[in-house]
């Protein structure tokens, strides 16, 4: 019955360790920048993945509604996309990078606190496609995410 015991645990742990080594292939081919203006870029190939992060969800508080754009409209670096309302504030959301809009999170015109929740993961607000030049030219202005964690210590 030990034996057993033991083979069940072992099992379990070679399934932990598979599956931390996924996550570590996933987040090696994803990458992550944050611009000073606390939104985040996350880049899987082309697309990028552009939300508010949960430092700035935090400092709005509760929010209750989030203006996107459309699919197919074109952000660029540094320019008004959206904007973000709270009970506290409103407050503009820039785009980190250039680009078309391929889909919006159409949960948060229902659910706006799902920014609160999870900003950067499922309250995230629009994917862009980001071509190379785009790409190349907002990562100079945007920080890797232990710059961003020295930005709002």
């Amino acid at each position: 019955m030990l034996r057993v015991a033991c083979s069940r645990v072992g099992g379990r742990q070679m399934m932990m360790v598979a599956r931390a080594a996924a996550v570590r292939r996933q987040t090696a081919a994803m990458s992550s920048y944050f611009a000073k203006s606390h939104e985040y870029l996350t880049l899987e190939g082309e697309v990028g993945t552009v939300g508010i992060t949960s430092h700035a969800a935090g400092e709005l508080g509760d929010i209750v509604f989030v203006d996107l754009p459309a699919v197919g409209d074109e952000v660029t670096a540094g320019e008004v996309f959206g904007a973000v309302e709270s009970v506290k504030a409103a407050s503009d959301v820039y785009s980190p990078v250039s680009g078309i809009v391929t889909e919006i999170n159409e949960t948060l015109e229902t659910n706006p606190s799902l920014v609160n929740e999870s900003a950067q993961e499922e309250g995230w607000f629009i994917k862009v496609k980001v071509t190379d030049a785009d790409l190349d030219a907002a990562k100079k202005d945007l920080l890797a995410p232990e710059d961003y964690e020295k930005l709002i210590a």
